[in-house]
């Protein structure tokens, strides 16, 4: 079995040892954040190497279980032998699909940010199922999620929401979903029973916690603090501990009222704006900034990359890829994975 060339095994194997003797330098961790990136970088390595033997492990049973049935002339190892087989397919479409996460934060935590678009109530509730459509399919990958900033919306659903979404890979994912998402439906909010069109934006950066060379000047930064709506009992209904941080000069905004107290929300805020700061620098360099954030292009009502019908007929189209699920429902409950496989082998096609 050769696949090994393909997913660039002794390069990872050589890297491995690299980095084992670099940790066996006494003074290893005089550079904590240095120390942990090796670290991580290391456990990355390893997981993928463990994850290659266990697929060649999974060919080698399906080769002896058809070496059996055929010795033998025992069909009734058909059905194993279709079992093992598709196991076997399964392992090896997702390796082949880590290796097109090479961007730079690829294997980052993911923040994601959605803004519900116009349309009032219909839109704020259609933010709120796209927020339950990542949250659920996190949970399918055994990722964790967190809330760092929410404004409900009047009558219902969310004007805003911020998630992090913690797990190996998390951004190489999910900066697939990166634009403006739309829907198709009859309302539940109308009385007339009419078929309404919503839309929400979804911004997608990467958790980048290593030092990005990003200095901020304080002239340039408006803070604002405000009280929590989340969670917390009395505390925050007492204490102004949400901060909203405007970068004057770009006009970025970042929030965060998750943590327990202003500081801790001061700090995240800040971690978010020098994100959000090197995304926008790399946009000098068109071709880095594909790799980094996915499709270069303004985000309007009008440029919508994936759409949602619910009536008259039932369909999620990607409008980039020109994938398509019939099963808008699935896709809601977080099956994304066919739309994230699409973008990914397509971004590689057009870089």
């Amino acid at each position: 079995m050769k696949w090994g060339i393909h997913f660039n095994l002794a390069h990872k194997e050589e890297r491995v040892k690299e980095l084992e003797q670099i940790m066996e330098d006494p003074d290893f961790w005089s550079d904590t954040d240095r120390a942990q990136g090796y670290m991580k970088e290391l456990k990355n390595l390893k997981d993928e190497l463990d994850e290659y033997k266990h697929l060649k492990q999974s060919f080698e049973d399906v080769q002896t279980l058809i070496q059996i049935g055929y010795e033998e002339n025992d069909e009734s190892l058909l059905p194993e032998i279709e079992e093992a087989l598709n196991l076997f397919i399964n392992e090896l479409e997702s390796m082949k699909i880590k290796t097109l996460l090479s961007g730079e934060f690829d294997q980052n935590n993911a923040i994601l940010t959605l803004h519900a678009g116009a349309g009032g109530t219909e839109s704020c509730d259609w933010a709120s199922m796209l927020c339950r459509m990542y949250q659920r399919w996190a949970e399918k990958r055994g990722f964790s999620t967190e809330i760092l900033d929410f404004l409900d919306g009047e009558e219902a659903g969310l004007k805003s929401v911020t998630i992090q979404i913690n797990g190996d890979n998390a951004y190489g994912y999910l900066k697939s979903e990166h634009g403006v998402h739309r829907l198709v439906r009859i309302s539940p909010f109308n009385a007339a029973g009419k078929r309404q069109t919503s839309f929400v934006s979804c911004d997608v950066m990467p958790d980048i916690e290593e030092d990005t060379g990003i200095e901020i000047n304080e002239d340039d930064l408006r803070i604002d603090t405000y009280r929590s709506s989340g969670a917390g009992g009395q505390h925050v209904n007492k204490t102004s501990s949400a901060v909203r941080i405007t970068h004057i000069p770009t006009n970025i905004v970042v929030q965060c009222q998750n943590e327990r107290s202003q500081l801790q929300n001061k700090d995240k805020a800040m971690k978010m704006l020098k994100a959000k700061l090197y995304l926008l620098k790399q946009q000098e360099n068109l071709e880095k900034i594909s790799g980094i954030r996915g499709e270069v292009k303004d985000i309007g009502w009008g440029n919508q990359i994936r759409s949602y019908v619910m009536q008259p007929y039932t369909l999620v189209k990607d409008h980039r890829t020109n994938e398509e699920v019939g099963n808008v429902t699935s896709v809601l409950d977080g099956n994304l994975d066919p739309f994230i496989t699409a973008y990914l082998k397509w971004s590689v096609q057009n870089k």
